[in-house]
């Protein structure tokens, strides 16, 4: 298709304080939420008769740094294939001066910033917590931490399907860059991220169990105003940690944290007492010490002592759900092994996206998307056939819940450039 021809299929419109430019097959674009990674509209795809929505990513070609950015979301996400992640296909671009990058996506009912807000039984929180860990640990098996967990960057739809977003700041685990503190959203920011020690996978373990307790108790649990509140709001509610996880500092940050006064801490049943749970009948109960269990194994300070995200997906509050379909669903592949230690201008940046929209393109036209689906036996079906007779009766809620005001969306379904 010449150049011409598909200029035609474009046009320009308002949305809130940014201009899009998008296919007319999108029709009724309204906001929905901004973000640093982004601002989020709703809008109607004609081809496909429903709504979806429409990410368009914040000044993706400012520097080299928003550049290498937008380059690693498009590759991790191309390489996904897991119900509880998001996962793309592309459209290519107009041509190689575009200047804005747009991610079109399924509509989503809620993000978890809203759903917290409900009041929530053991069944929904546990099934959406298995749905997360379900979703880290994919990304995990091929060495991908995430590192921007939080509830905005987590979507449900109304039959309590969740899915993980943005995947801007997720880089390779088996890098030998020094990684950076600055990452991860300052409520979920894990100690040893906030200490500056570096990290493992299991730092979003961390990160689950700040979303965990936020959705237990309706409140961030670590809100920190800054960089060293936040270890003082960790250290105040979990305790100053041993001297043995304060050998493991670098000198400077250490004589810090030692000459800041100890703190006992709190005990997990006075931090998250049974009042915080539906706790009318010994089975919720039982429920309510199960999860204080998973969340003080998930909330501890020395990473080295954290649970894994294996150990999570096995433990009683969770485990009620696990399915071998969902938790050991194939690994993504990786296509760039030199995804995190790639240097390059911002035009160089931008061909490498370019190339990887044209690359999309190609495999979907030649119908090298994904692999289907492997045939499930009866225990299978009859597992998710009980699944949705129990959930069905939970989410009931999340319908309630305005459209308009969910944040975020996934299961890219196209990208576009201009």
């Amino acid at each position: 298709m010449n150049r011409n021809k598909r200029e035609k299929e474009y046009y320009s419109i308002d949305v809130g304080d940014s201009t899009f430019m998008v296919l007319k097959r999108y029709q009724n674009l309204r906001p929905i939420g901004s973000g640093a990674q982004g601002i989020v509209c709703s809008a109607y795809d004609h081809n496909l008769e429903r709504n979806v929505a429409i990410k368009k990513l914040s000044r993706p070609f400012q520097n080299q740094t928003h550049a290498k950015r937008a380059y690693r979301e498009l590759v991790l996400m191309k390489c996904v294939n897991h119900k509880n992640v998001s996962a793309r296909l592309f459209l290519p671009s107009l041509h190689l001066s575009f200047m804005s990058v747009y991610l079109v996506m399924e509509l989503m009912d809620a993000n978890l910033c809203q759903v917290i807000q409900m009041e929530l039984d053991h069944e929904r929180l546990s099934y959406l917590l298995y749905q997360m860990l379900c979703g880290i640990k994919h990304l995990h098996a091929a060495g991908i931490i995430h590192r921007d967990l939080k509830p905005s960057n987590i979507v449900v739809k109304s039959d309590c399907t969740l899915k993980i977003l943005d995947f801007g700041l997720a880089r390779t685990a088996a890098t030998g860059l020094l990684m950076t503190p600055y990452v991860v959203t300052r409520y979920y920011r894990a100690p040893e991220v906030i200490l500056g020690m570096g990290y493992q996978a299991n730092v979003d373990v961390w990160s689950v169990g700040c979303i965990m307790a936020e959705m237990v108790r309706g409140s961030v649990l670590f809100p920190g105003t800054d960089h060293i509140d936040q270890w003082n709001k960790v250290i105040e509610q979990l305790g100053t940690p041993a001297q043995e996880f304060l050998m493991k500092l670098n000198q400077s940050v250490r004589t810090y944290v030692e000459n800041r006064p100890r703190y006992a801490g709190y005990s997990f049943e006075k931090l998250f007492p049974n009042v915080l749970f539906p706790a009318d009948s010994e089975h919720n109960k039982l429920k309510a010490s199960q999860a204080r269990d998973l969340l003080s194994k998930m909330l501890v300070i020395d990473a080295s002592k954290r649970i894994s995200v294996d150990e999570a997906l096995q433990h009683p509050y969770i485990n009620v759900w696990y399915d071998p379909t969902e938790v050991e669903a194939p690994p993504p592949a990786i296509t760039d092994k030199q995804l995190d230690e790639r240097e390059h201008t911002v035009d160089e940046w931008k061909e490498l996206i370019y190339k990887e929209v044209l690359d999309w393109e190609e495999r979907t036209k030649n119908g090298i998307i994904r692999g289907q689906p492997a045939s499930i036996g009866w225990w299978t079906f009859f597992f998710h056939a009980r699944r949705s007779l129990v959930l069905c009766s939970l989410c009931a809620n999340f319908r309630s819940v305005n459209r308009s005001d969910a944040a975020a969306s996934c299961m890219s379904e196209i990208l576009f450039l201009f």
